[in-house]
């Protein structure tokens, strides 16, 4: 099953993250899930959310993909508050759903973020990086509401890696 997903936590839906995403995945050969459609609230020790959408993307994410990429864009040096929430949600996962959880073992994870500039900052990758077994990463940046060519060849270069 080698299949990839790509979850994008942007808190606009077609914005430039969307771009890359778009553009990584031109060739329609990745799936992909923008967060901002579902409705996925922040971790709570008493698990108070485990009725919302969290719980059924995780459990189809882990049957269906080995390689999992996160594409966010680059909010205050940080990964965007949506997808920050979802990866705080995997604390379900090791406390509340922990079945599930042991079976992200063996899974890829990538990530690629984006901003107005080639910018990205030391430190950036740390919470993918100690999240899990990394599989790689990149920046990309937009110029005059583009991806820059500059970009492009780095994005051609990624989806080579996790396809």
């Amino acid at each position: 099953m080698k299949k990839t997903i790509i979850i994008q936590g942007s808190s606009k839906s077609l914005g430039n993250t969307h771009k890359v995403v778009n553009y990584l995945n031109k060739d329609n050969q990745f799936d992909v899930v923008d967060l901002k459609t579902k409705n996925i609230g922040s971790f709570d020790y008493e698990f108070a959310n485990a009725d919302d959408d969290f719980l059924p993307l995780m459990e189809e994410i882990i049957s269906k993909y080995d390689t999992i990429v996160f594409a966010t864009p680059v909010y205050w040096y940080s990964m965007s508050g949506i997808l920050k929430d979802f990866f705080d949600r995997v604390s379900d996962l090791l406390h509340y759903k922990k079945e599930l959880g042991r079976q992200l073992r063996g899974k890829n994870l990538a990530m690629i973020s984006n901003s107005t500039e080639n910018d990205l900052k030391n430190g950036f990758t740390m919470p993918f990086i100690e999240s899990a077994n990394y599989l790689g990463d990149t920046h990309s940046w937009l110029s005059n509401n583009n991806i820059a060519n500059d970009a492009k060849v780095k994005i051609d270069a990624f989806r080579k890696i996790i396809s």
